[in-house]
């Protein structure tokens, strides 16, 4: 089976309660789990908590909750790839044999179902052991700033001080939407940011971390541009 895990925790801290708070008129991880339905690929889109009142929200959106996430993974520390380990380690104890797994950020509005079909499409003839969304830095990250406590500022590599941008090359970080694995490849606790894996490239207005107030009404108002352009 191919298996869709959200995980969406409840004690959330920088911006509390953030996984079902209304995002543009809907609980926020409502547009996860529709884009992981409407993608058609998942015998399973499964939302991972430990709140009941996040669980009720995800059913009434369309996923599944087959059981409650265990307490020791539902603190600050714990990563998602434990997640999704122990939702595939789960699965295979009830006896239902796990392919593929992709971890869906329950905070990503602006995921959609081709990027994901697009995405599998990678993992499956690719030969690696993950997919995973990326964005190009806006800046070049060679030209970055150090500030200093008095204010005053130095180059991190300043031997690029008169490099033209166009000679620098370009660099890429993770789009906090998805991350499709094979289901070994989560046992193993392979990393993710290794040769091993594949990037999948969005375009930088489709990309937003949502983790502060600010981040939020900026994905907001982002959102509701690519909606005007019918591009959501």
């Amino acid at each position: 089976m191919k298996l869709c895990v959200i995980p969406a925790r409840g004690g959330s801290k920088r911006i509390p309660r953030k996984n079902i708070r209304d995002f543009c008129g809907r609980p926020i991880l409502a547009y996860s789990i529709a884009a992981a339905r409407a993608c058609g690929l998942f015998d399973r889109v499964m939302v991972s908590t430990d709140d009941a009142e996040i669980a009720e929200v995800a059913r009434r959106h369309g996923a599944e909750i087959p059981f409650l996430r265990p307490a020791e993974l539902a603190d600050d520390f714990t990563g998602t790839n434990a997640v999704v380990k122990q939702a595939i380690q789960w699965h295979q104890a009830q006896g239902m044999a796990v392919e593929a797994a992709c971890c869906l950020y329950a905070t990503a509005p602006f995921v959609t179902a081709r990027d994901l079909a697009a995405a599998w499409e990678m993992l499956e003839t690719g030969g690696r052991a993950y997919v995973f969304s990326v964005a190009r830095f806006a800046y070049p990250i060679q030209r970055a700033l150090r500030r200093l406590p008095d204010g005053s500022v130095e180059m991190f590599q300043p031997q690029h001080r008169m490099t033209r941008s166009q000679d620098l090359e370009p660099a890429y970080h993770d789009a906090g939407q998805f991350y499709w694995g094979r289901a070994q490849a989560f046992l193993d606790d392979l990393p993710i940011f290794a040769p091993h894996s594949l990037a999948y490239l969005l375009p930088a207005h489709r990309v937003q971390d949502i983790d502060t107030e600010e981040d939020w009404q900026r994905a907001e108002r982002m959102y509701r541009l690519l909606q005007m352009e019918g591009a959501v």
